[in-house]
């Protein structure tokens, strides 16, 4: 099939889903400022093309971890973007003026996607043998949700271990080095480094359901609600395409981070989302990500847990 071809067809097929969203932002012109990780939204609605058409032109960010996007959001450079849920009601709990408006969840997550690993040549075999070792994630990222509930199904105290807090980059550095013995962190990090020979003593999938949000400023929600409500449907779409063209999602994601090709395929295999209904059950399970963290000592839990919602997506 020619390129041209295949284009029509994607088109014509994510057309008819967002037909509705555009009639009710037809009067909404203007710039939706969107955020995001390592390439990832914006390689996926790129390679999607469910963005032809807007009424409005989306500025991009690029981040390498949701602390630094919510950050972002947060002080009103960004409007919206994708993160999980544990650095969300992190940031949410630490006061910060956000939202989540709509909801997506991993359908079938393969091992390595969110991992505790350490080195090949490492003596540590599990996490028991990380107690009184360093071991770096970022914090309150979903890194840092899962080295907490690792250690409390391990029977593990969280003190036990010395946390070290780093960027991204950061902690792949010092893991490298041996400034610490194990790296809690989350795809494309656990794909680059379980390349580059990293082992896996703990594994998410073991552990709990994989949740993200798309989060927005308050100021967004009430100043651009028609074109996040229109972007969120789009967005939407547009993960619905990727499940049946990882490759060209993959390719598309090679582009946009300068990541081998070999890695993003990787990527977009253990990063497959699907669109899920931001309900009442969801909301309240969402609890377990507030108490691990106050149990761990990494936040007060202060703000009503309800109030942390705003759906603009209906459905799933």
């Amino acid at each position: 099939m020619r390129p041209e071809a295949g284009l029509l067809r994607r088109r014509a097929v994510l057309g008819g889903g967002l037909a509705l969203a555009v009639a009710g932002c037809h009067r909404a012109a203007g710039v939706l400022r969107v955020g995001s990780q390592k390439g990832g939204t914006k390689a996926l609605v790129l390679a999607a093309g469910v963005l032809d058409g807007a009424p409005y032109r989306v500025e991009w960010s690029e981040f390498p971890a949701a602390q630094n996007l919510l950050e972002a959001i947060s002080s009103d450079a960004v409007d919206v973007g994708m993160v999980g849920d544990a650095p969300f009601q992190f940031a949410y709990q630490a006061g910060k003026p956000i939202v989540a408006v709509a909801a997506r969840r991993v359908t079938n997550r393969p091992a390595g996607a969110l991992a505790v690993l350490v080195p090949a040549a490492s003596p540590v075999r599990a996490l028991h043998d990380l107690i009184g070792r360093r071991l770096a994630t970022t914090r309150g990222s979903i890194g840092h949700y899962l080295a907490l509930r690792a250690l409390a199904a391990a029977g593990i105290a969280v003190d036990a271990v010395h946390f070290v807090f780093l960027a991204p980059s950061d902690a792949a550095a010092a893991l490298t080095s041996g400034a610490v013995a194990a790296w809690s962190t989350w795809a494309p990090y656990t794909t680059l480094a379980l390349a580059g020979g990293a082992r896996v003593i703990a594994d998410g999938r073991d552990l709990f359901a994989a949740t993200g949000f798309d989060v927005a400023s308050r100021s967004a929600v009430a100043d651009k609600r028609a074109l996040l409500t229109d972007f969120l449907g789009r967005e939407a779409a547009a993960l619905g395409w990727a499940a049946g063209h990882p490759d060209a999602y993959a390719a598309m994601l090679a582009r946009e981070t300068g990541m081998p090709l070999a890695i993003t395929r990787q990527v977009v295999a253990v990063n497959t989302f699907r669109p899920t209904p931001l309900d009442t059950a969801l909301i309240a399970a969402q609890a377990q990500v507030v108490t691990t963290f106050a149990q761990g000592g990494a936040l007060t839990a202060s703000r009503p847990l309800a109030e942390a919602f705003v759906p603009l997506r209906s459905g799933g």
